[in-house]
C-alpha cells in the first residue's frame, strides 16, 4: 500500500473588496439584529401593521441575523477558507426571499415589508456568489507540483498492498493503471463494472489491470471485491501525489457538474450504479494510463467526470505520447 504525505496548498489572497463586503455584511447584520431585538415593534409601526402577538419570536429572528453578522466578520479574515459561512449565508438569503414572495402573493404581508428582503438578502447575492466562486477556484489550486519527483520516480514509489510497485509490475507485462474518482461516485462504480465485464479481454492482450484510488486499502479492497476485482493490484494515494504527478487535476465545475455530466450520471444511476459515501477528493478527475517498463506510453485524460474510456482499445493500441 502506498502512503504519501499530504501537500499544502498555495492560495491567493482574496481581493480586498471581498473582505470589505463581508465586513459590511457583518456590520449590517449586527446592527439590524440589535435594532430588532431592542425595538421589536418599530418596523411594524412604520408600516402600519398589527403588532406581533409574540414579539419574542421577532426578536429571536433579530438575534439569528446578528449572529450571522459575527460569522461574516470572521469569514472576512479569509473568505476562501471560511466559504461554508458564506454559503450558508447565501442560502438563507435565497430561501428568505422565496418565502417573502409567497407571503406577498397571498397578502399575508404588505409590500412595504419586502424592503427587508432587498437590504437583508438581495443586495448580497452577487458579491457572495463571487466570493464562493473565488473559494472554488482556490480549492482547485494544487501547490507543490514543482516539488514532486518525475513521473518515472513516482511510478517506482507507488506500491500496491503486496509491496510491488507499478513500475515493477510494468517490467513483467504492460499495466493498465486506472485512476478512479472517489468510491461513492456513480462513474467510479460504472468504471469498475465496465472493467469487470471486459477483464478477460483486457488480460488477453497481455496487460495487467491495476487500480489507483484515494481511500484506505482495507475499505477499497471490500469495495472492489463487490465487482470481483478484489484480487487486482490496488494503490492507495489519499494525498493525490501520484494523481498530480501523472497529470491528473481537480475538475472544473463544468467537468464535474455540467449538463452532460448530469445526464450521464442519471443514465449510470438508473443502470444500477448507485451513489455512495464519498471517500477521497470529490473534485478529483480520473484517468487511465498504459505503463510499460516503468514509463507511461499511453494515457487517457477524462474531459469530464462522465467520460467512459474504452479500456480494451487502450491496451490494443500501443505507441507512446
Amino acid at each position: 500500500m502506498m502512503r504519501f504525505r499530504f501537500m499544502s496548498k498555495t492560495t491567493t489572497s482574496a481581493p480586498r473588496w471581498m473582505r470589505n463586503v463581508l465586513l459590511a455584511a457583518g456590520a449590517y447584520n449586527v446592527l439590524w439584529g440589535a435594532f430588532v431585538v431592542l425595538f421589536p415593534s418599530v418596523i411594524f409601526q412604520w408600516l402600519g401593521m398589527p403588532l406581533p402577538n409574540y414579539p419574542q419570536l421577532w426578536q429571536c429572528i433579530g438575534m439569528i441575523v446578528g449572529v450571522y453578522g459575527l460569522g461574516y466578520a470572521i469569514a472576512a479574515s479569509d473568505p476562501a477558507r471560511h466559504w461554508p459561512i458564506v454559503l450558508v449565508g447565501l442560502l438563507g438569503k435565497i430561501f428568505g426571499p422565496l418565502g417573502m414572495v409567497q407571503a406577498l402573493w397571498t397578502g399575508a404581508l404588505p409590500w412595504g415589508f419586502a424592503v427587508n428582503c432587498v437590504t437583508n438578502d438581495l443586495v448580497w447575492w452577487v458579491p457572495f456568489g463571487f466570493i464562493l466562486k473565488h473559494a472554488w477556484e482556490q480549492h482547485q489550486v494544487d501547490s507543490g507540483e514543482d516539488d514532486l519527483p518525475d513521473e518515472v520516480t513516482l511510478l517506482a514509489e507507488a506500491r500496491a498492498s503486496d509491496g510491488t510497485s507499478l513500475a515493477e509490475l510494468s517490467r513483467k507485462q504492460p499495466v493498465l493503471a486506472v485512476f478512479l474518482r472517489h468510491s461513492g461516485c456513480t462513474f467510479c462504480r460504472e468504471a469498475l463494472s465496465d472493467i469487470a465485464a471486459r477483464r478477460s479481454e483486457i488480460e488477453a492482450t497481455g496487460a495487467k489491470i491495476a487500480l489507483v484510488h484515494m481511500g484506505t486499502s482495507e475499505s477499497f479492497a471490500a469495495f472492489a471485491g463487490g465487482y470481483g476485482l478484489g484480487d487486482l493490484p490496488a494503490v492507495s494515494d489519499p494525498a493525490r501525489r501520484l494523481y498530480r504527478g501523472i497529470g491528473l487535476r481537480r475538475g472544473r465545475l463544468s467537468q464535474l457538474l455540467g449538463w452532460g455530466v448530469w445526464w450521464r450520471g442519471a443514465q449510470a444511476f438508473f443502470s444500477g450504479h448507485r451513489v455512495g459515501k464519498l471517500q477521497g477528493d470529490g473534485t478529483q478527475m480520473p484517468g487511465v494510463f498504459l505503463i510499460r517498463d516503468g514509463r507511461v506510453v499511453r494515457r487517457f485524460l477524462h474531459a469530464t467526470a462522465a467520460d467512459r474510456p474504452d479500456y480494451l482499445e487502450l491496451c490494443r493500441v500501443p505507441g507512446a505520447q
